[in-house]
């Protein structure tokens, strides 16, 4: 492409590119998506991008093409890559002056300049670094920003390399740029300081944003520049905190809408940020300044220093910053201190140095009397949108970031570490509260430290004879402490309540009505059901079954954000699970709603997991009448578990287990539910992890309608168990003939037919000795289905077998008896192993001479299996087998126990048929 002569049909094709009309946007697009590789394009869109005389949306367009550019055709061994001399060309071009007008503009150039750098530095593009640190030197004032953002973007993306050789050429960068790099940011740090003292603003924020610049500049150098930073002098001495004193005090002379006071809210976090980066990268480089650091931090958000000049997010890194230095596993010296590095040691002395009584004692108490303490802003919240304010507090954002949590994992954290200082501390201030507004940061102090304060507090005494009397109080101004008393509940049920006070917790957590706030009902039911501890009784909870679930399901109906739907159901699910099928005369409401909530959650894939959940339960308590629900399930499970819909990512793992729910608690095959089955073929396919769920829902739908079902998939299932085999874990191996086995257990007539095509393999990893036992005892147990369920299907096995192997039959049955005689130990479980035992005594009746040889071997792993299933009956002191189920033998559940389902049922119904079929043995 010539460039003089292409320079004017690119800048065409660049302009309607820009266009809102599609009918000249599209053809512009497909013609420079042809001139991607053309050589001589990127030459022509650098010119183009470079003339400041250009139409703005033009030159942002040309950047983006040169960018992406980079990404596909710099790389020598990409297709269609740019010659060495054109790259050379733009190299040189990309450098040649650091003026661009336009900020977004410049900063995708910089950007893209840092692209070639990440493929070229140093070792093709040599002259990069010294242009960039010459152009940061200049006096004109745009020409410096530009160079310092291209400096900037360069030396982020070359920190950003992780192999050796590359880690070991940004270090040799490092050495030789770091002192400048200090200078740099020095020097504009004291311009910017100069500058605010004097009033100048417009100056103030240029300087500014040139000191963040070198800022992030020099993050990047100290972070990633040096293996051993302590052994540079220049680095520990940029690590000291008084600039960022400087800094910061600078906030009581810049009021809040000073046009300087973002931007230097900006830089002092970046310097917080190289604190916390040097001591996540450098533990023991950074012990030499622990002790500034925590006094930097502790002051400024612990004591009155900190007055007018803090705001959250400085707040929120220095909480961070106290912690990862708490915290901190480098840090902590070994049970024995003589196994302990000194710097260990050093580490830990001046921690314990620093943590005295008075200050855990001052942080302690300020953690809880002033930052737990609720804002008007989140009052105000809870007043207007008090669902809003319910999922802000309970979930709100990661706690490196947000205010409230962090506060709350550094308090966990400092009293962990801390306890016998801030034990009596706490306590002091449950018993010395000065005022009921104190109530809700102390209860929330206590509340997170339940675990720690398991041996001082009698929580059964306090609940009965304060919190009990507060869950009481009606007046609307104490709704929040109700709040946090029932949450405060929560958190010390698993860890210190007497069952027997539970009725009485139900009882006064019921509000009084339906109409109560919702944020106020959300944690009441979330956390005054004890659903997930092991000292829940169901007989206790029972009485107040109705109510609750009641105000559960007019709770989800009223909430409209997809958090708080998803909490309400994730209570639902438990109290079901609970339960169990004492919840169906309570469900009829929630059974109607679910399929509008479903087509409401089209867009929300994680509420409809929540739906899916749910169903779970709901499918597990309902028994054989969950079949009433099919109409609304069965869609639903067709929906989640086909691959070929974009949903089925988030929904596949819930939708299959409810599909296994739901065949286990089926009474009877419908076409729809067999129907439903065409989903299998491609999660087969797939070989996920969800591959054991797969082989359970095939189980199922065989003890369900075996006929139907393997008549209609059996064999399309034999094709993917082929498949599947070819490329599949040991374990896999055994899931697949599980099934096969279960198969020709249920309908050995078809099961055997259907399934013929694995069972060669099978017959041969016999013969051939298969080394892992527990594919053995697979391989053997079908095998003995085959033969004691389906013996002339038995028999045109071994004659296919014979074939194949070019023996006599006699010869190979006596190989495969000698075979299955000698790794009869393969088999561990006691049913396989009487399996065995069964099949092989029905070969003793033929008068086969082979047979009959092999009769001792026969006997002896005859006596074995049933050493392993009789049992002693206490009452007749007589022998019987354990494994042998009566016709009139009844289940009996405890109260713990689950009632049987009606795959359980099935499956002992097969059991059953399987014993009447057999003939007398000697197991009787």
């Amino acid at each position: 492409m010539d460039i003089n002569s292409a320079s004017s049909v690119v800048l065409q094709a660049l302009t309607q590119a820009t266009s809102q009309d599609t009918a000249v946007l599209k053809p512009a697009e497909e013609q420079l998506k042809q001139w991607e590789t053309q050589p001589g394009f990127y030459s022509v869109l650098l010119n183009i991008f470079n003339n400041h005389m250009l139409d703005v949306n033009v030159r942002w367009l040309a950047v983006l093409y040169f960018k992406n550019g980079i990404d596909r055709y710099w790389r020598r061994v990409a297709p269609h890559a740019l010659s060495e001399e054109e790259k050379m060309s733009l190299r040189a071009g990309l450098i040649t002056n650091f003026n661009e007008p336009v900020n977004q503009i410049a900063t995708q150039i910089a950007v893209l300049i840092a692209k070639v750098a990440r493929l070229d530095c140093p070792r093709q593009w040599p002259e990069l670094i010294p242009i960039l640190l010459e152009s940061v030197k200049v006096q004109d004032g745009l020409q410096q920003h530009r160079a310092l953002l291209t400096f900037y973007h360069v030396t982020k993306t070359l920190a950003s390399k992780r192999l050796a050789a590359d880690r070991k050429l940004f270090q040799d960068l490092a050495a030789g740029i770091y002192s400048f790099a200090c200078s740099l940011w020095n020097h504009h740090t004291d311009t910017f300081l100069q500058q605010v003292c004097a009033g100048d603003e417009a100056a103030a924020i240029n300087s500014l944003e040139r000191t963040l610049l070198s800022l992030k500049v020099l993050r990047k150098l100290t972070v990633h520049g040096f293996n051993e930073p302590h052994e540079n002098m220049e680095v520990m001495v940029s690590e000291d905190q008084p600039r960022e004193n400087r800094a910061a005090n600078q906030c009581r002379q810049v009021g809040s809408q000073n046009p300087c006071r973002e931007k230097l809210e900006k830089t002092i976090i970046l310097y917080t940020k190289v604190l916390l980066d040097f001591l996540e990268y450098h533990p023991y480089p950074f012990i030499p300044l622990i002790r500034c650091s925590l006094e930097f931090a502790v002051s400024y958000v612990f004591t009155e220093v900190g007055e007018g000049v803090v705001f959250e997010r400085f707040i929120v890194q220095c909480m961070n910053l106290v912690k990862m230095i708490v915290k901190n596993d480098a840090y902590k010296p070994a049970k024995n201190i003589e196994d302990s590095k000194p710097e260990i040691l050093e580490a830990h002395r001046i921690k314990t140095e620093f943590f005295t009584h008075p200050t855990l004692t001052e942080i302690g108490r300020r953690l809880v009397s002033h930052y737990f303490l609720l804002t008007e802003e989140e009052l105000a919240m809870w007043e207007e949108d008090p669902e809003s304010f319910a999922v802000e507090e309970t979930g709100g954002d990661s706690w490196k970031y947000s205010l409230r949590p962090c506060t709350e994992v550094l308090f966990l954290d400092i009293f962990h570490n801390y306890s016998q200082t801030l034990t009596p501390v706490l306590l002091d201030m449950v018993q010395n509260l000065p005022c009921v507004s104190s109530l809700i940061p102390v209860y929330n102090a206590v509340g997170l430290a339940a675990y720690e304060l398991f041996d001082n507090v009698d929580f059964d005494s306090w609940f009965k004879n304060q919190l009990l009397a507060e869950l009481q109080v009606s007046h609307h101004s104490y709704k929040l402490i109700r709040r946090r008393v029932i949450w405060l509940i929560g958190q010390w049920i698993s860890v210190k309540f007497k069952s027997d006070l539970r009725p009485l917790l139900y009882e006064n957590n019921l509000p009084s009505s339906t109409n109560v706030l919702l944020a106020f009902t959300i944690t009441c039911l979330n956390m005054s059901l004890p659903v997930d501890d092991f000292e829940f009784r169901t007989e206790q909870f029972l009485p107040y079954l109705e109510s609750i679930f009641s105000l559960l399901f007019q709770l989800l109906q009223q909430v409209t954000e997809c958090d708080t739907k998803m909490q309400v159901l994730h209570v639902i699910s438990c109290v079901i699970e609970r339960v169990n099928i004492q919840i169906r005369p309570y469900v009829g409401c929630l059974v109607q709603y679910l399929p509008l909530l479903w087509k409401q959650s089209e867009e929300h894939n994680m509420l409809r997991c929540a739906i899916l959940t749910t169903l779970v339960h709901l499918v597990q308590g309902l028994g054989a009448e969950s079949k009433n629900l099919y109409p609304f399930l069965l869609p639903v499970i067709q929906l989640s578990t086909d691959v070929s819909q974009p949903p089925h990512v988030y929904l596949l793992e819930d939708g299959l287990e409810l599909w296994l729910v739901t065949l286990e608690n089926c009474p009877s095959i419908t076409p729809e539910l067999l129907r439903v089955f065409q989903n299998m073929s491609a999660l087969l396919e797939l070989s996920s992890e969800n591959l054991r769920t797969c082989f359970q829902i095939i189980n199922g739908y065989t003890y369900l309608s075996a006929t139907e079902f393997l008549q209609n998939y059996a064999e399309g299932l034999c094709r993917s168990f082929c498949e599947l085999l070819k490329d599949i874990t040991n374990e896999g191996q055994v899931q697949v003939l599980k099934v096969v086995e279960i198969a020709i257990k249920v309908s050995p007539l078809l099961g055997a037919h259907m399934f013929q095509p694995l069972l060669p393999n099978v017959f041969r990893g016999i013969i051939d000795g298969e080394r892992y036992p527990v594919v053995m005892s697979t391989y053997l147990g079908v095998i003995g289905r085959v033969l004691l369920q389906n013996s002339s299907f038995f028999s045109s096995l071994l004659t296919q077998m014979a074939g194949e192997f070019n023996q006599e039959m006699d010869q190979l049955l006596g190989s495969l008896i000698e075979m299955w005689v000698e790794r009869m130990d393969n088999i561990t479980q006691p049913e396989r192993r009487k399996l065995s035992a069964l099949a092989l005594l029905s070969l003793l009746p033929s008068d086969n001479s082979v047979i009959q040889d092999k009769f001792c071997g026969i006997i002896n792993i005859c006596v074995e299996a049933l050493h392993d299933v009789m049992t002693e009956d206490p009452e007749t002191g007589t022998f019987k087998d354990c494994m042998l189920m009566t016709h009139f033998e009844e289940p009996k559940l405890t109260d713990d126990e689950e009632p049987p389902t009606e795959q359980d049922k099935r499956k002992k119904l097969v059991s059953k048929i399987f014993m009447d079929t057999l003939p007398v043995s000697v197991f009787n």
